[in-house]
């Protein structure tokens, strides 16, 4: 299965490689933040057993001189060199802009800042594949700036000299800010006073808009959008499949394992459709089911018995988004990326409470709990990866006697 991951990442052109450690650095919205999960079980879910492991390094407060867990050099060499990562990301300048009008001398220290930090990678972590992410948006979208222009035009200039940075350093950039203010604008173009609630202090996204986020980087690294499509011909038997084995059982009922699970989005939630509707979030869940030639009436769609819904011939065969639905497969996705959650935890309370927390407390009792927490989460990480290989399901196609 690791080597089956391996040989579809390099197709896709996928930036993340078998045994990867991707480390995430920035402020509070990195801080343990959605977007940062999400892209974690994204990668669990899509390249099933591909074994790459993920660290959070975000620091509420943070500036490119660091903060409230200590001044950059300090935080660089304890939660970024240590971890060794071959991939890392960088987010800041939320707060380094200081939330005021444009200020060369502020920009001036965010450049220096922003340069000691790539210099280290540079001397230190030579091989790693950097990508500096633009600040994300402080919303004057939704809600009038404090200023005209307000603090996102701010935050876009320090978003370029992040591009110019990274040019010159030969690392990546995300832009994390204009898709988001795109997002925004359609978003506030549908439900003006629900869109306030994707970033409702203006900084800190909720898990709507961190899907957004997640979206953002995953584009970026050119993640395959194709979870498995199916297209099944009524008439003749003839299946044809992409990125999944299909055995027929019998007349319109067939079993079926794909290569790779779901995105697990939430749905039924007004907020969350609201940004899958203004983002490109859903394109990345490709989940098709087409069963062409059925004679006119209606049909019942069963995964392992279990009916997914009733469904008119034109409109299966148009084809059907599985990953609108409740599906044995969506099931299985939401207990990865359970697991995969609990594993966060897990790791920051390992280093918030006790690597940084109780650093003056040197004793056996402390070390021993760290490296407890240590084995629970290497087994966490085995039952995920064993989570999300996927497993045959049988799917059915019965019509419904009128």
């Amino acid at each position: 299965m690791i080597a089956a991951s391996a040989v579809a990442t390099a197709q896709s052109g996928f930036a993340l490689h078998v045994g990867d450690r991707v480390l995430f650095y920035g402020d509070s919205i990195t801080d343990n933040a959605p977007y940062t999960h999400f892209v974690e079980t994204f990668v669990a879910t899509r390249f099933p057993g591909m074994r790459v492991s993920f660290v959070n390094s975000g620091v509420g407060g943070d500036r490119v001189t660091g903060g409230g867990l200590g001044p950059i050099d300090d935080r660089l060499t304890r939660d970024m060199m240590a971890w060794k990562p071959t991939v890392i990301t960088i987010m800041l300048g939320m707060n380094d802009a200081a939330y005021k009008p444009f200020d060369q001398g502020t920009l001036d220290t965010y450049e220096a800042g922003y340069r000691h930090i790539a210099d280290r990678i540079k001397h230190e972590l030579p091989s790693a594949r950097v990508w500096l992410l633009r600040p994300s948006p402080f919303d004057d979208v939704t809600r009038a700036p404090g200023w005209d222009p307000g603090y996102n035009a701010v935050l876009k200039q320090y978003g370029d000299f992040v591009a110019q940075l990274a040019s010159q350093n030969g690392f990546s950039v995300i832009d994390m800010n204009t898709p988001l203010v795109d997002m925004l604008e359609k978003a506030k173009a549908q439900n003006a006073e629900l869109a306030q609630q994707i970033i409702p202090d203006r900084v800190h996204p909720t898990n709507a808009g961190h899907m957004a986020m997640a979206e953002a980087i995953l584009e970026a690294w050119n993640a395959p959008r194709v979870v498995s499509k199916i297209e099944v011909d009524a008439k003749t038997g003839s299946m044809t499949t992409v990125n999944a084995v299909a055995h027929p059982q019998g007349p319109l009922q067939w079993t079926q394992t794909d290569k790779s699970l779901p995105w697990p989005l939430p749905h039924k939630d007004p907020l969350h459709d609201l940004v899958f509707k203004s983002s490109g979030v859903e394109a990345l869940n490709v989940e098709t089911l087409q069963v062409r030639n059925l004679d006119l009436g209606n049909y019942s769609l069963l995964i392992d018995n279990k009916t997914i819904g009733v469904f008119s011939a034109e409109a299966l065969g148009a084809g059907l988004d599985l990953t609108q639905f409740a599906t044995p497969m969506e099931d299985q996705a939401n207990t990865v990326a359970d697991l995969a959650s609990k594993r966060s935890t897990i790791q920051y309370t390992t280093w918030r409470e006790l690597s940084f927390g109780l650093s003056s407390v040197d004793d056996s009792a402390r070390n021993n709990a760290i490296r407890s927490l240590g084995r629970l989460d290497e087994d966490l990480a085995n039952r995920e990866r064993k989570a999300a290989i996927p497993i045959a399901h049988i799917f059915a196609v019965a019509k419904i006697s009128s």
